[in-house]
């Protein structure tokens, strides 16, 4: 049990799937963890990684008949180690397998998701455009239109994860014809396809983020995802995927307050360690708490996953509020080691920097707040 588990919510996993979780754990703390200060400094992707990721044979959980239990909690291991990391697993298993998986063919799912499930093939997913965010379900302007037995592509993407490398982009696009948004899978080296590093970012450092341009970039209708017709096929794996950012947040507090522990039991002021004064135990333990009422949260919304029966609201509530505990709690933890809290060395920079990133993606809080204000509701407020 980590000390971040207070409630001990790890013993509601099966003995099998205890196991899985832990081998994720040794995983991170052995592999991921001496490198990840470096490769977040250097904005480089630790690539002789991936088949050591391969051996955990985790990707594709989901949808092998996973319990969202269990993925959870891996996605929680990840994060609570490195967020970059945790983030490039995300896209990779959870939106751009998650796509294909939910909305591909039959055919389409036996040629790409068991090369993605053995990492042999890594996928991206391009939703985001530069001008359009939050508005995307009305404002896409990627484009889509059929020519004889293809699709050709014109537009432009941003923040997509994965993508300077990726073997498998599934992008989104306005269909020209009927002004529906459909998904497309758009494979690495396809001409009038290009996607360019983002620099200088101060959060998830490690994790590839790219501009896309599609030139006339022309895909065969063999790789038009069926499923996705319209933008609330989408946002059905949106739905999905929100609940595993929740899951993330929840890591990459726990990862925040297990370190702010161990240095306040280590840091010595005025002759004692700084956690035997009352106003560090006091920041301790409502870091502690924000770990445990979100852990709480995403166990039920991965309760009701698995009873099928949960709906958008419920992942955007546990976007919203997971990640705004996040923050706070990050926040706290830094302040607990004052000016050592900013930089690499004592491993509370990267949480700090890097629960911005997660505040903000897969639906910033304020929509996810619309969201579930228009549930309880039943009025939209959107505009």
């Amino acid at each position: 049990m980590h000390t971040g588990d207070f409630y001990d919510y790890f013993e509601l996993l099966e003995d099998d799937e205890k196991k899985t979780v832990l081998r994720v754990r040794e995983f991170m703390e052995r592999e991921v963890a001496p490198i990840a200060d470096e490769a977040w400094t250097n904005a480089k992707f630790p690539h002789h990684l991936i088949p050591r990721f391969a051996e955990l044979d985790i990707a594709g959980l989901p949808y092998r008949g996973a319990r969202s239990l269990l993925t959870g909690f891996v996605v929680l291991e990840m994060n609570r180690v490195d967020p970059s990391m945790g983030t490039f697993f995300g896209v990779h298993n959870g939106l751009a397998m998650g796509s294909i998986a939910r909305l591909g063919s039959d055919e389409q799912q036996e040629r790409w998701l068991p090369p993605m499930s053995e990492m042999t093939k890594i996928g991206a997913f391009a939703l985001t455009e530069p001008k359009g965010g939050s508005d995307v379900a009305a404002g896409l302007r990627t484009t889509a239109r059929r020519d004889g037995d293809s699709w050709v592509l014109n537009g432009a993407k941003r923040w997509i994860g994965n993508a300077t490398f990726a073997d498998l982009i599934v992008v989104w696009a306005k269909d020209e014809a009927d002004g529906q948004v459909k998904g497309f899978v758009v494979e690495k080296g396809t001409p009038g396809f290009t996607a360019t590093r983002i620099e200088n970012k101060i959060a998830l450092r490690t994790v590839q983020n790219a501009d896309i341009t599609l030139t006339g970039c022309r895909v065969p209708d063999a790789n038009r995802l069926p499923g996705a017709s319209t933008f609330r096929d989408t946002a059905a794996i949106l739905r999905q995927t929100r609940g595993g950012v929740a899951w993330q947040a929840v890591g990459c507090m726990m990862g925040a307050y297990e370190r702010a522990l161990s240095y306040a039991k280590e840091r010595e002021q005025f002759g004692r360690p700084v956690a035997g004064f009352q106003l560090v135990q006091d920041l301790l333990v409502r870091m502690l708490g924000n770990v445990t009422c979100s852990l709480g949260m995403v166990v039920r919304l991965a309760q009701l996953q698995d009873a099928g029966v949960y709906k958008d609201e419920h992942s955007a509530m546990a976007k919203a509020f997971c990640t705004a505990r996040m923050r706070e709690a990050v926040g706290w933890g830094r302040e607990i080691m004052g000016g050592n809290g900013i930089v690499l060395d004592y491993g509370m920079g990267r949480f700090v920097a890097d629960s911005e990133a997660i505040y903000s993606y897969e639906g910033t809080r304020e929509i996810n707040t619309l969201i579930v204000g228009r549930a309880i509701t039943g009025l939209g407020a959107f505009v």
